[in-house]
């Protein structure tokens, strides 16, 4: 992913950190649940404005939520996920950002023609 080759964390966490866009693309990318890796037969894709996440890790109250994603965020490498907030000082809500690793995707939005040719391929060439 990274075009380091170093084993330092800290030297991984700069190269990530500092990695271009279209290589933080690949980087927001999560595992597929169990039906959608049988019918695609790909293991993860990367997470899209649209798709269906179910958390699988976390802290109590996001923990097994299911919903939309709302945004993705490639500067961060996080997802926005709809109706997943974080209280404020002052009381206010505001999103709150989740990593990718984090989630299971549930529902594909197969709305963009690449990404839907894309998957048809995969899944006549693997099966």
């Amino acid at each position: 992913m990274t075009t380091t080759k170093s084993t330092r964390a800290g030297k991984q966490r700069k190269a990530r950190a500092n990695a271009p866009l279209h290589k933080k693309r690949r980087m927001v990318a999560a595992h597929l649940s169990s039906t959608l890796m049988s019918e695609y037969n790909v293991r993860s894709l990367t997470v899209k404005r649209g798709d269906t996440v179910k958390v699988v890790r976390g802290p109590e109250g996001v923990k097994g939520v299911e919903s939309k994603v709302a945004s993705v965020d490639l500067n961060e490498c996080k997802i926005i996920i709809e109706n997943i907030t974080i209280a404020k000082a002052d009381g206010t809500q505001k999103p709150r950002a989740i990593d990718p690793s984090n989630v299971l995707i549930t529902k594909l939005d197969l709305s963009d023609p690449w990404r839907k040719r894309k998957l048809d391929s995969l899944k006549e060439a693997r099966a």
